[in-house]
C-alpha cells in the first residue's frame, strides 16, 4: 500500500481506487444452483418452486396466506383491484415515496391524497391522516420508509373508526418489526418488493400477505388472468387441460426461476439482515456527532430493516448543496443514491392535481437534503470505513 506523505496530495487522491456501488446483490452458489435446476427441471413459469416459496414466507412472517407476484408494483395495484377501489374514490398515502405507490392509485382511476412526512422517521404523519378523510376515502398506504416501519398502532385505530382498508406498501420493510410484529402480519394487506436491490431479491418479484381468506381466493385468481383456482396446475400430472375465467384478472404470476432465488434467500435472511444492523451501528457510532449531517434514529420499539441508511444534510452549515455533496462522493469513488423525489414534485402530478412543490413542505425539504449511502451485506468492513473516511473528508473542507 503506497504511503502519502504529502498532506495535499493525500487529501486530493480519492479515497478508494476502486469505485464502491450504491447497491450490490448479496448472490452466492445456493440462489444459483437453484436456479440451475428450474432450468434442468423444465418448469420455469409458476409452479412447484414458487409454492414453496409462499409457504415458506408464509411461516416466516405468521401471517394466513402469502403469494408470489410480479413485482411489487403489481401486488399494491392488486390489492386495490380485489377491494374494489375505483373511479371517484380516494386513497391516502404519502409523496416521500416510490412512483409506483401513487400510479397503482391512479390506474384504479382513483385519486391519491397525500400526507406529509414526519421529519424524524420520514414515514407519514399519522396526525394528518383524519383531516384528509372524506366519505370518498377507500384505503390507507402506509409506506414503511427505508425499513422502519409506520405507527401502526395509530393506523390501524383510524382505519377501524372510518372502516378504511390498510394496503402496506412494505418495499423496504422486508425482515422490519412493528412492536414484535413482523411486517406482512398487521394491516389487510401488505405488499413486499423483490428487486434487485431489495434485503431478500428475486431479481423482480414481490409478495402479498394477508390475514383475510375473502382476499386470498380473490387474490388467488385475479393474479392469473382470472382463471379459476390453481390453474398453473392444468400443465403437470395432477391438473387439466380445462379452466375457467371468473374474472378479467392480470397477468401477476411470479416464475419458479425467480422463486429458486427467493427460497435460498429467504433461508440467509437473518444473516443478511444482522449485517445490514451492524454496519448500521458502525455509521451510528461514526457519523452521530458530526453536527452537518442528521442519520437515522429508529424507536425503540420497531426492528429498522435498515434498507436504506439515509444521511440528511445540514444545508445552512455547509458550503455547498445536495447535488454537489453527491459529486464529490463519486469522486471519492463512493456510489450514492436519492430516495426520493416526491410525487407531487413530478410533471404528471403537478398538471394532474395542481400540485406545487411546495405543497408537502417536510418532504420537499428532506428530499433536497437527503443522500442514501451504501448499505448492503456485501460490503466489507473496509468498504463502510471508506464510506465515512470519504464523508468527512467532504464535510471537513466544506463546512461553513
Amino acid at each position: 500500500m503506497k504511503i502519502i506523505q504529502n498532506k495535499d496530495e493525500s487529501y486530493n487522491s480519492p479515497v478508494r481506487k476502486d469505485f464502491l456501488p450504491a447497491f450490490q446483490p448479496f448472490i452466492e452458489n445456493e440462489e444459483i444452483n437453484e436456479v440451475i435446476d428450474s432450468l434442468k427441471s423444465g418448469w420455469i413459469t409458476t409452479g412447484p418452486k414458487t409454492h414453496e416459496f409462499e409457504v415458506k414466507f408464509k411461516e416466516y412472517v405468521g401471517c394466513e396466506a402469502s403469494f408470489a407476484i410480479s413485482s411489487c408494483t403489481a401486488a399494491l395495484h392488486l390489492s386495490l383491484v380485489i377491494n374494489e377501489i375505483g373511479k371517484n374514490d380516494e386513497v391516502i398515502t404519502t409523496p416521500f415515496t416510490f412512483i409506483s405507490t401513487a400510479n397503482v392509485i391512479v390506474h384504479q382511476h382513483s385519486k391519491p391524497i397525500f400526507v406529509d412526512i414526519n421529519p424524524d422517521t420520514y414515514n407519514i404523519n399519522v396526525e394528518k391522516i383524519e383531516e384528509n378523510i372524506t366519505e370518498k376515502t377507500k384505503a390507507i398506504i402506509p409506506v414503511h420508509y427505508g425499513g422502519h416501519p409506520c405507527e401502526m398502532d395509530e393506523i390501524l385505530k383510524i382505519a377501524q373508526e372510518n372502516n378504511l382498508t390498510i394496503i402496506e406498501d412494505a418495499a423496504h420493510a422486508m425482515g422490519a418489526e412493528y412492536k414484535n410484529n413482523k411486517i406482512g402480519n398487521i394491516g389487510d394487506l401488505t405488499c413486499f418488493s423483490f428487486y434487485a436491490t431489495k434485503n431478500l431479491t428475486t431479481a423482480e418479484g414481490g409478495m402479498i400477505t394477508t390475514n383475510n381468506l375473502d382476499f386470498s381466493e380473490k387474490i388467488n385468481v385475479m393474479r392469473l388472468h382470472g382463471m379459476s383456482k390453481d390453474a398453473w396446475k392444468r400443465y403437470s400430472s395432477k391438473g387439466s387441460w380445462y379452466y375457467e375465467v371468473v374474472s378479467p384478472g392480470y397477468k401477476y404470476n411470479m416464475t419458479d426461476i425467480q422463486a429458486a432465488i427467493g427460497i435460498h434467500q429467504l433461508k440467509k435472511l437473518k444473516k443478511m439482515q444482522d449485517r445490514r444492523k451492524e454496519i448500521a451501528q458502525i455509521y451510528n457510532e461514526s457519523l452521530n456527532d458530526i453536527s452537518e449531517i442528521i442519520i437515522p434514529h429508529p424507536k425503540p420499539y420497531v426492528k429498522n430493516a435498515w434498507h436504506l441508511y439515509p444521511i440528511r444534510l445540514v444545508t445552512n452549515q455547509l458550503r455547498i448543496n445536495r447535488a454537489e455533496f453527491i459529486e464529490l462522493l463519486k469522486k471519492e469513488n463512493i456510489g450514492t443514491s436519492v430516495h426520493f423525489i416526491p410525487v407531487h414534485m413530478h410533471p404528471y402530478y403537478k398538471k394532474t392535481y395542481g400540485y406545487s412543490d411546495d405543497d408537502f413542505p417536510i418532504s420537499k425539504s428532506l428530499y433536497e437534503q437527503e443522500i442514501s449511502i451504501p448499505l448492503y451485506p456485501k460490503m466489507t468492513d473496509k468498504d463502510v470505513l471508506d464510506v465515512i473516511e470519504a464523508i468527512k473528508k467532504i464535510i471537513n473542507k466544506n463546512r461553513r
